[in-house]
């Protein structure tokens, strides 16, 4: 039996979202008795968003689907200063045509996830920069920022940590989580706007807009923070081998993001199950029983489900399917990811260590060394040890293509072009 009432709160509850709740009785009221807005904040540092955001944009799904109203808040203005929450040093500051770049780029995720529209329970798309760019400095001085006291900020974790490292904060990012607690006042004026979602490194910002919310009049607002996620083995969400587990297709294929979710650790199975999918719980908890083989299987259902949301349903029933044949029945897939060697190249012969960095199996040759070393290097599923090899037009199978395989589950094709 849920300890909440409302049905948002009762489905973030039963699938793990949950981390901290600013008023767990007014928030549960609230959402019971009327349609809410709620937003998260997305920082446009990278054209697409990864994996370790999905948590957030899951927060944002269910809400809707439960009749409320969610808020995808495009971090124009404050990511010309960078959030410097639990980071070593100061992020790399960005042009505003880079961010109009990335969040142009990372806007084709959403729709996968929310319904946008005009409607009362349509989910919307606002941009910061909105309200940011066009502050007068001296009257948000005088306006917002005789609210906060330096002293509390100073206070913050995510301030803290840096400043206990004798790490330098400059005054920009400083400034950051008064723009962050702005965002709050302003979206609650623009839209009634009355609760903010994020990670739980965001709780001191959005515990800030709150406060200043309060000092500036608005109506009570609310905070709710979800769990930092790692794996089992102590890894971050959202990053693999082979760097980051971007979410935009043209960045990450729909088959090397149904393997990500298919190598979950088993003792994350059933965690991911109700984070990452929308199955029914009794169907979860069915899935989450079976052991031995069979969870290989659960596997395959989370990585399907995972990749249905974002790619579409057919694109993960064939990345399923490609992985079936290719690790099953020893086929070659076409759809299986693929580069483009010049013709010419290949004639001339291109050394395998510069191939596999070339296909993305290795960032190094150094690295791409240490694979061929390993034995986990193969060239048409023929083991290959020596690392001076060149590969040349005489590997082109019947089939036109070079299948380059790094371990069991990592395959690309080179196709002369």
């Amino acid at each position: 039996m849920s300890r909440f009432k409302s049905d948002f709160l009762s489905t973030l509850d039963e699938r793990g979202f949950i981390h901290q709740i600013s008023d767990e009785a007014g928030l549960d009221e609230l959402f019971a008795k009327e349609t809410v807005t709620a937003y998260i904040g997305f920082d446009p540092t990278a054209p697409s968003l990864h994996a370790g955001g999905l948590i957030q944009i899951m927060m944002l799904h269910w809400m809707q689907q439960t009749g409320h109203q969610p808020i995808s808040l495009m971090g124009g203005g404050t990511g010309m200063v960078g959030d410097p929450s639990f980071k070593d040093d100061a992020r790399q500051l960005m042009t505003i045509d880079t961010i109009e770049s990335n969040i142009a780029s990372i806007k084709r995720v959403f729709s996968n996830y929310l319904t946008y529209g005009e409607g009362s329970r349509d989910a919307m798309m606002i941009n910061n920069g909105d309200w940011l760019r066009d502050i007068n400095y001296l009257e948000f001085l005088r306006d917002v920022g005789r609210h906060f006291s330096v002293n509390r900020m100073l206070s913050f974790d995510s301030v803290k940590t840096r400043l206990d490292r004798e790490q330098s904060l400059s005054f920009l990012e400083f400034n950051y989580m008064i723009l962050q607690a702005y965002d709050f006042v302003e979206l609650n004026k623009r839209y009634g706007c009355r609760l903010q979602m994020g990670g739980s490194d965001q709780w001191g910002n959005i515990i800030n807009g709150i406060d200043l919310g309060h000092r500036m009049g608005t109506p009570q607002l609310y905070a709710l923070t979800s769990p930092l996620l790692t794996t089992s083995s102590g890894a971050k969400m959202g990053k693999s081998l082979n760097g980051a587990v971007w979410l935009n297709p043209d960045m990450l294929s729909a088959y090397d993001f149904w393997q990500y979710w298919r190598n979950t650790e088993d003792a994350d199975v059933s965690r991911f199950l109700k984070l990452y999918t929308t199955l029914p719980m009794d169907e979860i908890a069915r899935l989450s029983a079976l052991g031995g083989s069979e969870i290989n299987e659960v596997k395959k259902i989370l990585a399907t489900e995972v990749t249905a949301m974002l790619h579409g349903r057919d694109n993960a029933e064939q990345a399923a399917e490609t992985a079936r044949k290719t690790f099953e029945e020893g086929a070659l897939a076409d759809n299986l990811p693929s580069i483009d060697v010049a013709t010419g190249e290949l004639e001339a012969g291109i050394g395998l260590l510069a191939l596999i960095v070339k296909a993305g199996l290795a960032t190094s040759n150094g690295e791409a060394r240490r694979h061929v070393q390993g034995g986990a290097v193969r060239i048409n599923d023929v083991a290959i040890s020596d690392e001076r090899k060149v590969i040349g037009s005489g590997e082109v199978t019947g089939d036109g293509v070079i299948k380059l395989s790094l371990g069991k589950k990592k395959h690309i094709l080179v196709r002369p072009a």
